[in-house]
């Protein structure tokens, strides 16, 4: 009889405490928002396929001045579920990390305030310990210098220039330029491409609104006019810099480019990604000879990240319509840039989502925010809502 009633009370017990966990099961329940029937959300399943990266720059930003810095940064973007940094390499005539091409080509094998440090290295080696890939970005590409004359790259090498019809030194929006036709220019540029690409464990490597580019008004350099002569029967370029066939010919020269640097880079590591964030098309064809449709046409990059920067939702929905209207080669990645931060102004909750939204609705599982230092300023958005936003 006493065994009976211990039986009893075992099973009594055990179908108690079965209720009770159920219970908490229940209470623990994730809460759904939309306030739908279920009063549940299942866990959101992060997609490891798709690009959500941030750019990391040298300007309005302290992440590479120390290791504890960029340790800080790297840990912030795990955190806000970014897998993709794209961290400046060359600015300024300078590179961040050092490099035995620019030294002897000015004597300065790193940008001055990380002289004794390797950035690149500290970055790959804090992101690759978190799952987080590091893309090698090329941020002032075929721009010598900002309003410093070409810098210390034009006073190495004169014959570098870009010149305009008067044969002024080519400067836009204050950054002065290199002539990009020129092959000793070109193979500079791609010597530092390969230099990243074979020290280096990065993943990727990217050109910009600046690589490959050149401002329109640029292409009167004696070296390009004798080239341009060459292949029209004579003729010399037309003074208008805007004149249909004069883009086109410089257009082509640049995608040439481009298709070299591919082949040179994929040779070193077939499996890197190359990868451009150029200007919005077509204005990015006419004022800086970019022709990106091209490029994903030809299969010339891995990824296409358009800089569809804008401050109001319409501007912005107009402008990622715009570029889709040009994407056809859908085997490329596109992933829109968003301008996240600039200067004061810091995108709101509100704009935000709804640029993500319209990015998913419009097909694009992943973006690229310009720049980090707005991540860091809504870690807590992007930890809590960016993987939710459908």
């Amino acid at each position: 009889m006493k065994k009976k009633a211990l039986y009893g009370l075992l099973f009594f017990t055990i179908v108690l405490a079965s209720g009770f966990t159920a219970c908490n099961k229940k209470t623990n329940a994730t809460y759904d928002p939309s306030g739908g029937s279920g009063g549940t959300t299942p866990p959101v399943t992060i997609d490891t396929t798709t690009l959500r990266g941030t750019w990391i720059t040298t300007a309005a930003s302290t992440v590479l001045d120390s290791r504890a810095n960029i340790k800080t940064a790297v840990q912030n973007c795990k955190a806000a579920n970014i897998n993709n940094i794209f961290m400046v390499v060359y600015n300024n005539g300078r590179t961040i990390y050092p490099s035995t091409i620019m030294n002897a080509l000015i004597g300065k094998p790193i940008m001055e305030r990380f002289a004794g440090r390797d950035p690149l290295q500290e970055m790959i080696l804090e992101a690759h310990a978190v799952g987080i890939k590091v893309h090698a970005w090329f941020e002032y590409g075929f721009s010598s210098s900002y309003s410093a004359n070409g810098g210390l790259i034009v006073a190495a090498k004169p014959n570098w220039a870009a010149k305009d019809v008067n044969g002024a030194l080519v400067v836009k929006n204050g950054f002065d330029w290199l002539n990009a036709f020129d092959p000793e220019v070109q193979n500079y540029m791609i010597s530092l491409f390969k230099e990243v690409t074979t020290n280096y464990d990065v993943d990727g490597v990217q050109g910009d609104d600046r690589l490959p580019a050149l401002p329109s008004t640029a292409g009167y350099e004696t070296y390009t006019v004798a080239l341009y002569k060459s292949e029209n029967a004579g003729a010399n370029p037309p003074t208008s810099y805007l004149e249909t066939n004069w883009i086109n010919w410089r257009v082509k020269k640049l995608n040439a480019f481009l298709k070299k640097l591919r082949t040179e880079v994929k040779a070193i590591k077939p499996n890197i990604k190359l990868t451009m964030s150029p200007s919005p098309y077509p204005w990015a064809v006419t004022e800086y000879l970019q022709d990106w449709p091209t490029w994903v046409d030809s299969s010339y990059v891995d990824a296409i990240l358009p800089q569809c920067y804008r401050y109001d939702i319409a501007s912005y929905n107009a402008t990622v319509a715009q570029q889709k209207s040009y994407y056809r080669n859908t085997s490329i990645p596109f992933y829109p840039g968003v301008l996240l931060k600039s200067g004061t102004n810091l995108a709101s909750d509100t704009y935000l989502t709804d640029m993500i939204k319209y990015n998913r609705t419009s097909g694009f599982k992943g973006e690229c925010f310009f720049f980090y230092e707005g991540i860091a300023d809504k870690l807590t958005f992007f930890q809590s809502q960016y993987l939710n936003i459908k």
